[in-house]
């Protein structure tokens, strides 16, 4: 009579646990796929975000451009005044400013420059990607000429130039 008790104890609880491994394995499946659209949302934001820097490194590179072919056209004239000389192409805008007026600078004081002058611009290039990502890069040039006779070199007393 004993043998029947287990048998009946024994399918009792089979049937208690028949839904709880569905269950189970339900729930796990429930978290790997959480976890596998997390890993494809983060993927897919890690690539927009290489996308953006790509950008903004062309972007960078068409400013860079422009600075170089100022640099290359060689379009330093001081008689210009304070008039901007503009080079516009598909990606970039770039500006050649005479610096301190256009005015000739003194070389430095008590050396053999004095025979020299300078004259001092700035270009600014701007640069542009295909998403709108934009770059602003600044180059200063120094140009040296013959001497200004009407230049006085710096006053040994003052950092600034003397009237």
């Amino acid at each position: 009579m004993h043998a029947p008790r287990k048998s009946l104890q024994m399918s009792s609880a089979r049937g208690a646990q028949r839904g709880a491994a569905l269950v189970v394995g339900l729930l796990l499946l429930l978290v790997l796929t959480l976890l596998a659209i997390s890993g494809m949302n983060s993927a897919t934001l890690e690539l927009v975000m290489a996308g953006n820097t790509q950008y903004q490194q062309n972007a960078f590179q068409a400013a860079e451009t422009g600075i170089e072919q100022m640099l290359r056209d060689g379009a330093f004239n001081p008689s210009a005044g304070a008039q901007n000389l503009n080079v516009t192409a598909e990606h970039f805008t770039t500006v050649n400013t005479p610096q301190l007026g256009g005015a000739a600078q003194p070389a430095i004081f008590g050396s053999s420059w004095n025979s020299f002058s300078s004259f001092h611009f700035e270009i600014l290039s701007t640069g542009t990607s295909d998403r709108s990502a934009q770059a602003i890069n600044r180059q200063g040039v120094a140009v040296i000429a013959p001497l200004d006779p009407t230049v006085r070199p710096l006053d040994a007393a003052s950092p600034g130039l003397t009237p």
